[in-house]
C-alpha cells in the first residue's frame, strides 16, 4: 500500500497571523496574504498552509474560503509549540534603509529576541520606518521556519538607554578603539553597535562608566556597522546561546 502523505506537506507556505491560534479558530487574511496564497502560490479552498502567530507556536491550517484576493483559513492542528527565544538583545545605531533592513532580516534569523534602535551623536539616520523593518523580521520568520519574533522597539537615545539599564544585563559594546576578545558568558546579555563613525569620546566614555558594560573587539578588520552587529550576535549564539 502506498504511503499516506504527510500533512502538511514541508512545502506548504508558512504565514504569519497576528492574532492568538487554536484548534478551530477560523481565521481571515488580510489582503495582501489573500493574494499571495491564492495569485502568487495558486493555492484554492482545501489546500494546507502554515501558521505561526508569535504567541502558541506553529499551525497547520486549510483555506476554508477562497475570493479573488480574500481568503479564510482554518487552524487544524497544533504542530508545535513557540520556540525558546535566547535572552540577546542587539541595540543598533540606524543606518542607511537598505543596510539596516538587511540588519532586522537578520537579526530575527539568527534568534535575537529583541532589537532596539540607539541614537547616537553620529548617527547618520535619525528616523526608522518600524512598520518596513517589522515586515522584514516577518518575512525571515516565515522562509527560515521561526515561531518568534524579536520584539521590535521605539528609537532611544544612548544617554536614555544607559540610564535605565537593567542592573542583571550585561552590555557588550564593539569598541572600535580596542577591547577584550569577546568570550560571552551565559545569561541576559545585549550587544551595542554603533553608526558608520563609531561612538564619539564622550559617548564612549559614557559607556564604559556603566557597571554592566564591556567593550570587546572583533578583530584586526575594519567592519561596517551591520557587519559588527551581525558577527557579534554570532559569537553571543555560539558561545553563549542556542548554538552550542
Amino acid at each position: 500500500m502506498p504511503a499516506t502523505p504527510a500533512w502538511p506537506p514541508e512545502s506548504a507556505p508558512r504565514l504569519f497571523v497576528d492574532q492568538p491560534l487554536s484548534e478551530g479558530a477560523d481565521v481571515a487574511l488580510d489582503n495582501a496574504q489573500g493574494n499571495y496564497l491564492l495569485n502568487v502560490m495558486r493555492l484554492k479552498a482545501g489546500d494546507a498552509v502554515r501558521c505561526f502567530d508569535d504567541r502558541t507556536g506553529e499551525w497547520a491550517a486549510e483555506i476554508s474560503s477562497a475570493g479573488k484576493r480574500d481568503a479564510r483559513l482554518r487552524m487544524v492542528r497544533h504542530l508545535a509549540p513557540r520556540e525558546p527565544v535566547p535572552d540577546l538583545w542587539l541595540i543598533a545605531a540606524p543606518i542607511k534603509r537598505q543596510r539596516v533592513d538587511w540588519m532586522a532580516e537578520k537579526a530575527c534569523e539568527l534568534g535575537v529576541g529583541r532589537f532596539l534602535p540607539v541614537l547616537t551623536r553620529r548617527s547618520v539616520v535619525d528616523k526608522l520606518n518600524l512598520d518596513r523593518l517589522r515586515a522584514h523580521m516577518i518575512e525571515a520568520a516565515e522562509q527560515c521556519g521561526r515561531t518568534a519574533l524579536p520584539a521590535l522597539d521605539e528609537p532611544v537615545k544612548l544617554a536614555q538607554l544607559l540610564r535605565d539599564w537593567p542592573a542583571d544585563r550585561t552590555l557588550w559594546f564593539a569598541d572600535e578603539t580596542g577591547g577584550e576578545p569577546f568570550r560571552p558568558e551565559p545569561g541576559p546579555a545585549a550587544i551595542l553597535v554603533g553608526p558608520e563613525g563609531g561612538f564619539d569620546p564622550a559617548e564612549r566614555e559614557a559607556i564604559r562608566a556603566l557597571r554592566q558594560a564591556r567593550g570587546i573587539s572583533l578583530g584586526p578588520r575594519i567592519l561596517r556597522a551591520e557587519t559588527a552587529a551581525l558577527a557579534s550576535v554570532s559569537i553571543w549564539m555560539a558561545h553563549a546561546g542556542d548554538w552550542r
